[in-house]
């Protein structure tokens, strides 16, 4: 059998200066005021038969579709590769750059990660790899607390020829990257940077983390007031902000990411061991796309959903409101959307994604489907787009489903999440190609 290779590296894509922050956008002001941790992207190229794939892990809220793309070109063209064979897969922390509107820091990571690309694709060793399932256990849906989430955490585990020495571990999670809440105003990768450098320490090799299906899925582990930041963020100007009450929540969080680390190395430390690596015999990188509505609601609907998010949320909708407007006099009823489902394939498991926000029980719905438990369907793959909800959950409306859209319509072009009927659609869809592949 040829062998496989794989090269890896890292760059530190921290901005220099303060930039405006993506993920809390109801708040009044959301420029950083300085930096609690480093943010990461990692490039791991994958080498069978001549033929390379690469998986990009970034510490942001994640870029649109469109500069995602761009990114995903220019390392593809460095690889000689399809841009199919790139995948970019983002932690979604909510203490990050916007991308979107901070191009000079944008342009920054794009040369940071193709640097990154081409010392990878130089550096190439030989390696095995094998799959695992761990137990999620820092994760908690954010919609029904006591629904149930997706209960695996996957681990690919690379190791050189010898088999003795893990290189990398990719480990998938489902948690919102928001331990930091609305009421933090420093750079960090959330508990993802903690996560990593514990399992780092734990077992000497590089790790990267995926961010699962975490639409409605929020961290274990937070600060005592988290709940209502969560759906008060464009508040959080009015809560005590002694020096005080500061210090305490503060404390509060760093405690919670930790926990949210430690969490993490308990539920892989049973498994890593345990996981045996073998040749790689099959590894692919492809996409399928399917198309995608969201209708347009009526004017009187449209001002309905805008009252009940300022109510609820103190979100403005009335950016959003002129939009709804201009589109129906266009007679705009319905905004379509073409979404990319990719797949990374390595050997018997897989990790599959969407640039959206998908809810956890479509990741389950997809395993089930399929009959494998190794088929770990994400959001925040190639971009962030709106939220994707299951039927149910579309149904109930609220912040993920409705309000949401006010803030981000302007990113995602689309004033309404997909239809009710997404969710199903897209499980079929990625079933039938993994099937097929």
């Amino acid at each position: 059998m040829e062998p496989t290779y794989m090269g890896y590296e890292e760059r530190i894509i921290t901005p220099e200066k303060p930039v405006q922050m993506a993920g809390y956008d109801a708040r009044i002001d959301n420029c950083s005021r300085g930096v609690m941790k480093d943010l990461k992207a990692q490039i791991l190229v994958i080498k069978k038969n001549e033929e390379r794939f690469c998986l990009i892990t970034i510490d942001s809220l994640g870029f649109t579709v469109e500069l995602t793309s761009f990114l995903r070109r220019k390392a593809a063209e460095i690889l000689s590769a399809k841009m199919e064979q790139v995948m970019i897969c983002f932690s979604h922390t909510h203490a990050a750059p916007n991308a979107a509107v901070e191009k000079e820091y944008y342009d920054f990571v794009c040369q940071s990660i193709l640097s990154g690309v081409k010392n990878a694709d130089e550096s190439m060793v030989p390696v095995y790899a094998g799959w695992g399932i761990a137990e999620n256990t820092v994760g908690m849906n954010r919609r029904e607390s006591n629904q149930p989430i997706d209960p695996r955490m996957g681990i690919l585990k690379i190791c050189g020829e010898d088999q003795e020495k893990i290189k990398v571990l990719v480990v998938r999670v489902t948690a919102h990257c928001n331990v930091l809440m609305p009421d933090n105003y420093l750079i960090s990768p959330d508990y993802f940077g903690e996560a990593r450098e514990a399992l780092e320490r734990r077992y000497g090799c590089n790790v990267m983390m995926v961010q699962g299906a975490s639409g409605d899925v929020r961290p274990r582990y937070r600060q005592e007031n988290a709940d209502y930041l969560e759906i008060h963020p464009a508040e959080e100007h009015l809560m005590d902000n002694s020096v005080q009450m500061k210090e305490r929540s503060d404390a509060q969080s760093q405690k919670a990411l930790k926990d949210m680390a430690e969490a993490i190395c308990e539920s892989l430390y049973p498994v890593v061991n345990q996981i045996k690596t073998e040749p790689v015999s099959r590894v692919s990188m492809f996409s399928v796309k399917s198309s995608f509505y969201a209708d347009v609601p009526a004017l009187n609907r449209a001002g309905e959903i805008a009252a009940e998010a300022w109510e609820m949320g103190r979100i403005d909708g009335k950016g959003w409101l002129r939009e709804v407007e201009r589109l129906l006099n266009k007679g705009e009823k319905k905004q379509g959307a073409e979404i990319e489902i990719q797949f990374f394939a390595v050997n018997d498991g897989c990790l599959c994604g969407v640039p959206n926000e998908v809810m956890s029980d479509i990741a389950v719905n997809i395993w089930k489907k399929s009959n494998n438990p190794m088929l770990f369907f994400n959001g925040y793959t190639n971009g962030c787009s709106s939220y994707l909800p299951t039927a149910a959950e579309y149904d109930k409306g609220g912040f993920e489903v409705l309000w949401s859209n006010l803030l981000y319509y302007q990113y995602h072009g689309r004033v309404m999440p997909l239809n009710r009927d997404t969710a199903k659609r897209l499980e079929d869809e990625v079933v039938k190609a993994w099937k097929e592949f």
